[in-house]
């Protein structure tokens, strides 16, 4: 009797665990699940191909400021001259403004929000 309990129940444990493998193995095949799965591993390959590109666009400008440097010294155009103060030109003086200072090169007016209005 003991013989027979045990092979039965080895025989049903040996059915739910088939049976549940099967199941998770036909979930796995089906449409939706076939394209999440395609899905996802196009994101991933997205992601591998976006962080090498961008590792390799870093490389080339390290590489290009390096050359640039080297083309610079043997031209001798690495030399900063020294250049004048940027001017500061008004495009239209407006001389019945009370701020308007005779000769000043560069006027400041404060912003008004209302102006727009």
């Amino acid at each position: 009797m003991f013989r027979r309990t045990f092979w039965f129940t080895t025989g049903v444990a040996a059915g739910v665990w088939a049976t549940t493998k099967v199941n998770r193995k036909l979930k796995q095949l089906t449409p939706e699940s076939l394209a999440r799965t395609a899905g996802n591993k196009a994101i991933e390959a997205g992601h591998r191909i976006k962080d090498r590109a961008v590792g390799f666009a870093l490389d080339v400008r390290d590489n290009m400021a390096v050359r640039e440097a080297e083309l610079g010294d043997a031209l001798g155009i690495n030399e900063n001259p020294e250049l004048p103060a940027p001017r500061r030109h008004i495009a239209i003086e407006n001389r019945n403004d009370p701020k308007y200072v005779e000769g000043s090169t560069y006027q400041t007016y404060p912003y008004n929000r209302n102006e727009d209005h």
